[in-house]
């Protein structure tokens, strides 16, 4: 496995924008429908606004109308991590990226076939390389 980016407050602070910083490093939330991503339908990879991490092949989108874009499965196997997040009174799956742990969104198992889940994640944590392929 890859050596996780580490890198202090102040160095996230200065490298990401304070929406990407408010999500990425304190697991904060877009308000629904408001993010850039959650109508696009250009084709390449989705990956961490933080670090560069791929995440998501646009070929794995859908549209699940909750106001976020949502994915039904990760690029590969070690790209996320996952926790039990408590914040709400029911307990879901937060997603972190695996490279560099930033905050990515949640995870349900209410999505499409072929993996039955949706993959809710934040615009701004996301950057799409449209050159991308995989």
């Amino acid at each position: 496995m890859t050596q996780k980016l580490q890198l202090s407050d102040t160095e996230w602070k200065e490298r990401l924008t304070p929406d990407e910083y408010r999500v990425l490093r304190k697991a904060g939330t877009e308000r629904p429908f408001t993010g850039t991503y959650v109508h696009v339908k250009d084709k390449g990879v989705y990956r961490c606004a933080g670090c560069g991490a791929d995440l998501f092949r646009s070929d794995a989108k859908f549209d699940s109308g909750t106001g976020w874009p949502s994915f039904y499965e990760p690029v590969s196997e070690g790209a996320l991590e996952f926790r039990r997040d408590w914040s709400m009174v029911v307990p879901r799956t937060e997603v972190r990226c695996a490279a560099c742990g930033g905050h990515l969104g949640h995870v349900f198992d209410d999505g499409p076939q072929p993996t039955g889940q949706r993959y809710c994640m934040n615009s701004c944590a996301l950057d799409l390389d449209k050159s991308a392929t995989s």
